[in-house]
């Protein structure tokens, strides 16, 4: 089941630089962007929310079922990208079962607008515990209290976030012509 994770500027035009890290070495320049081709949908999840987290860029997501290389995926993600443009939170999902990827869309848009109102001290305690730190821990690490670190981890949606996670993972599983179960 491939997935390809594309992203590019919010303004339209040519990719410059380098690809964002979180696509990895493999990325590739697709149109105005840059796209990675990744085998795993959590693993796609991760790199739409790293990307959400960085900020200023439009995202698409493509999913295919397997085939011979990966032209097929990276047109749905080229289509995603460019569907990006036109919508509120910046992300799209193009997939070859397309009821599952507008499931998919509305589960990451929703996750990408958590993620966008996120503050600092929120991720300092997400990051800590996503960490597997307890929560006394991160209030020590943090310097502050328990009480705190729950305020916090609470207006940042974390356990939200991790009940979107794994549905848009499976979301992206579907879209891409894989069997729901």
């Amino acid at each position: 089941m491939p997935l390809a994770v594309a992203c590019a500027p919010l303004t339209a035009g040519p990719a410059a630089g380098a690809p964002p890290a979180v696509l990895g070495a493999g990325a590739r320049a697709v149109g105005e962007g840059w796209a990675a081709v990744l085998d795993d949908a959590p693993v796609a999840v991760d790199t739409v929310v790293a990307l959400v987290r960085e900020g200023g860029r439009r995202i698409g997501v493509g999913a295919a079922p397997a085939g011979p290389g990966d032209g097929p995926v990276l047109l749905a993600a080229r289509r995603a990208l460019e569907a990006a443009g036109r919508r509120p939170a910046r992300l799209a999902v193009r997939g070859s079962d397309a009821e599952a990827a507008a499931d998919a869309q509305a589960v990451l848009t929703a996750l990408a607008v958590l993620l966008a109102r996120r503050s600092a001290a929120a991720w300092a305690a997400v990051d800590l515990v996503a960490a597997g730190a307890t929560r006394a821990a991160a209030a020590a690490e943090l310097g502050v209290s328990r009480q705190a670190v729950a305020q916090r981890l609470a207006a940042g949606s974390w356990e939200l976030e991790l009940e979107l996670r794994p549905a848009a993972a499976r979301l992206l599983a579907r879209a891409a012509g894989r069997p729901p179960g």
